[in-house]
């Protein structure tokens, strides 16, 4: 695709990085039977192609309106693009520069400012969300029954092992994660527990940063990035690697040292915490014999598995999760179509809840049509997102492997 930049972003580093995906590009189209926004729609500029081309024209100057805003909000950023692109297009790098670009061009209405501001204020700390979902919690049956379906009791943590290892690694916290389902990284530690290696936490690392990064606070988001790595760093040398309970965390943490390529200070740093980074599906596989040994045939549930996008094309990690949980003995599957997306998307169903509904029940018939006894997945937006449409269990697969392991067997 041949480009003309406009001056403003011409030879900057944004600039050169759009100008280089835009020439990837050779309008195959491949990209619009895989995007789950196109398959809705059937709108051009609902698929990755025409958003390349909004993007395109926005960056050689064209005039910027508030419905090219409104097709690239649309997006998902699930990236199937990328993993059906013959060219490898990077589309989720190119789609952040362009609504980089267009939020700064187009003034919202305050009604979406505002809204947009309390989740990239709120969601990302900790101290904050925390008690406000605990509060949401306790008024639940006063809500609508969409905040109602958000609001599903969590599991309790149970206890994190005490036991001191020579083998050691570090988690991310994260921001929701810790109140929407606590058991998460509980249940990780002490299956590594159960393996001789300690999980520990950087008491200071919090948000991964994606959360701002995909509501076009960008600077704030390196600002996240940038206290995890110094809350991590005098781990470095100890910690095997930085493990991730979330995918979508995981996927931005493996892109620092691209996002912070361009700062002097933190450049180094950031590619050496990418690098440590290992999604929990990465790390089990060299733990298979054991945990089989283990096991013993515990889990009998019938157990369908959802891939988040942000795992099987953000991070083109596929047959992982399925690989350990068959080690263990799960029968595990796969539901039809399942590189779609289940609508989650961050904060995507807030912001597009209609299209985020029509996605998660999409992906609810599929999974159901397998009649699982329990639905598992690797990435807690999923896992709420999946499980405010259905009465079927959705958990993290690393709580399937924990409860069997500590159930007192009879």
């Amino acid at each position: 695709m041949q480009t003309n930049l406009a001056d403003f972003i011409r030879n900057t580093p944004a600039g050169d990085e759009a100008e280089a995906i835009l020439r990837a590009c050779v309008h195959c189209g491949f990209c619009t039977a895989t995007c789950p926004t196109y398959q809705l729609l059937g709108d051009e500029l609902d698929g990755p192609r025409g958003r390349i081309y909004l993007i395109k024209q926005v960056l050689e100057g064209a005039p910027v309106t508030h419905k090219t805003q409104t097709h690239l909000d649309r997006c998902l950023t699930c990236r199937n693009c990328e993993s059906t692109c013959p060219s490898g297009v990077q589309y989720g790098r190119l789609v952040d520069i362009g609504r980089s670009v267009v939020e700064q061009r187009v003034q919202r209405p305050l009604r979406e400012r505002a809204l947009r501001f309390v989740l990239k204020e709120a969601l990302p700390r900790r101290w904050l969300f925390t008690p406000a979902y605990k509060a949401g919690q306790a008024l639940r049956p006063l809500l609508s029954k969409g905040l109602q379906d958000k609001l599903r009791p969590a599991a309790k943590p149970g206890a994190w092992p005490a036991r001191r290892h020579a083998r050691t690694m570090l988690v991310l916290d994260g921001c929701v994660q810790p109140a929407m389902s606590p058991n998460i990284n509980a249940a990780t530690a002490r299956v590594l527990d159960s393996l001789g290696v300690q999980l520990i936490t950087a008491p200071r690392a919090g948000c991964c940063g994606a959360l701002r990064h995909h509501l076009n606070d960008q600077d704030a988001a390196l600002d996240d990035m940038r206290r995890n790595i110094d809350a991590w760093w005098p781990y470095v040398e100890t910690a095997e690697a930085i493990v991730m309970t979330a995918s979508g965390c995981g996927a931005t943490v493996k892109e620092y040292g691209h996002l912070l390529a361009h700062d002097a200070r933190y450049a180094g740093k950031a590619q050496r915490i990418a690098e440590m980074a290992r999604d929990l599906c990465e790390i089990l596989p060299a733990f298979e014999a054991e945990l089989a040994a283990l096991m013993r045939g515990r889990i009998t549930e019938r157990v369908v598995y959802h891939p988040p996008c942000t795992l099987q094309h953000g991070q083109q990690i596929r047959g992982r999760v399925e690989q350990v949980l068959r080690a263990v003995g799960v029968d595990v599957r796969l539901c039809a179509d399942s590189h779609l997306c289940c609508g989650s998307a961050g904060t995507y169903s807030i912001l597009q809840p209609a299209l985020s509904l029509q996605l998660r029940d999409n992906k609810l018939a599929h999974l159901e049509a397998c009649a699982p006894d329990v639905i598992v997945s690797a990435n807690i937006g999923c896992i709420s997102q999946l499980q405010s449409g259905t009465g079927v269990p959705v958990r993290h697969w690393i709580e399937l492997i924990d409860a069997a392991l500590t159930a007192p067997q009879t």
